[in-house]
């Protein structure tokens, strides 16, 4: 093949130029201002091409609602935190990766989820459903980490680890918004470290590495692992 035949089947096709434009400008500026005219220039695409793959702007928003979850779950998927065997570590780790991303352009590191349903909540039905679902799928993998850390190191707290979940996205939203109110990241990420202070005095670690050890082991072998 050519070089320029290489390039061209290095691009994302047209469906994923439209939904990488729309995570782009709809967490610039928002859902309501943003205009299908707006999302097909930053696509590089026309208006044919844009209504050859979606309905409307809604149906596009709720795609590209999916298209940004099934981004971050790559994104805290692969992160280096996954490896850790200590489930609080992991969790905690998660929590400083959201912090260390809190960095550059605001829309950059805002949540297109969080942006949108602020906004179209009771307007448009479809896109709240889209967002509440994929904040849900997001917390219930932050919850297995939870539950395991619970396990360990709080096995007689009244708290559940789905709400904890919750909680901690409840936070990220808020920071989000103080952070655009504010127009930086610093307020954002106070809130992230306020938010990890809170979180260790939850769970009851041993303070030696040792004594670590041996409750991972414990768990490893009641679950039948080694």
């Amino acid at each position: 093949m050519t070089a320029a035949t290489n390039q061209a089947t290095a691009q994302p096709d047209a469906r994923t130029r439209l939904l990488d434009a729309a995570m782009q400008v709809i967490r610039a500026q928002g859902y309501s201002a943003t205009t299908v005219d707006d999302i097909c220039r930053a696509a590089g695409l026309t208006k044919g091409a844009f209504f050859h793959h979606f309905k409307s702007k809604e149906d596009l928003a709720v795609a590209a609602a999916g298209h940004f979850s099934d981004m971050a779950e790559r994104l805290f998927g692969a992160a280096p935190y996954r490896e850790i065997a200590d489930p609080l570590e992991r969790f905690l780790g998660y929590v400083d990766l959201r912090a260390a991303i809190l960095t550059g352009p605001i829309y950059e590191f805002t949540c297109l989820l969080g942006t949108m349903v602020q906004e179209a909540y009771d307007t448009h039905p479809a896109i709240r459903r889209a967002c509440e679902t994929y904040i849900g799928v997001h917390a219930a993998g932050v919850a297995k980490d939870i539950e395991a850390a619970k396990a360990l190191y709080a096995p007689d707290a009244t708290w559940s680890a789905v709400s904890l979940a919750l909680y901690t996205q409840a936070v990220l939203q808020g920071a989000f918004i103080l952070a655009k109110a504010k127009g930086g990241p610093e307020v954002a990420r106070d809130a992230v470290a306020h938010l990890r202070r809170y979180l260790l005095q939850l769970f009851h670690r041993p303070t030696s590495k040792e004594e670590r050890r041996r409750c991972l082991h414990h768990a490893g072998s009641s679950s039948g692992t080694t």
